[in-house]
């Protein structure tokens, strides 16, 4: 999951009650679905600094809620406002997110150069999607590898 740290970094998440975040203002509907349809209350989350000096895996967390409604869609004062979304028929969900630990810093040319993660979703080029899928290889070998 990517967050810009301006917005919320692993030392805000890890700061807010709880250690727990929405992961809200997905609109993108390839991510939101990947949140609605495949994130598990307690599946492991890859904390990701994104679109700053030095982007890449910041810390670890992990899903601490069932999909829900994004309040920022209903709201007209957000930047992540939609008008076509309604209460009866909301488009997009979020998550809620507990932070675990900060981790050191794994850049994208650190991740790159592991062979095993060489099918990595966030490593594709042109992909800017905020949220993508780990395989389970891929979290042993950034756990077990890079974060030991």
């Amino acid at each position: 999951m990517k967050s810009e740290p301006d917005d919320c970094s692993i030392e805000d998440a890890l700061a807010a009650p709880g250690a727990t975040v929405p992961w809200s203002g997905v609109r993108n509907y390839q991510a939101r679905n990947f949140m609605r349809d495949a994130m598990r209350l307690g599946d492991g989350v890859l904390f990701f600094h994104s679109s700053c000096k030095a982007p890449g895996i910041a810390g670890l967390a992990e899903v601490a809620s069932a999909p829900y409604p994004d309040a920022s869609q209903f709201d007209r004062k957000s930047p992540y406002y939609d008008p076509k979304s309604t209460r009866a028929a909301p488009r997009w969900v979020n998550v809620d997110v507990h932070a675990l630990r900060k981790t050191r810093l794994v850049g994208l040319s650190e991740l790159r150069r592991q062979r095993a993660l060489a099918n990595m979703w966030v490593l594709r080029p042109g992909n800017r999607l905020s949220i993508t899928p780990v395989s389970a290889a891929e979290w042993r070998t950034i756990t077990a590898k890079l974060l030991a």
